[in-house]
């Protein structure tokens, strides 16, 4: 039981830290003061993922 409630308490924080690293990357598209690699760097994203943000942002 332990085991579980570990692991869902891991799911849930890596869950948030990515959503963090998505918030914080949108916000560094829309100040278009970045070039795609340096958010993907600054937020610990993959630059894959920064080009997909930006992609919906255009949208």
């Amino acid at each position: 039981m332990c085991k579980i409630m570990e692991d869902m308490r891991d799911e849930t924080r890596n869950e948030t830290l990515k959503e963090s690293a998505v918030n914080t990357a949108k916000r560094m598209i829309a100040a278009g003061k970045y070039v795609l690699d340096e958010i993907a760097d600054i937020s610990g994203l993959s630059l894959d993922e920064v080009e997909k943000l930006q992609a919906e942002k255009k949208a």
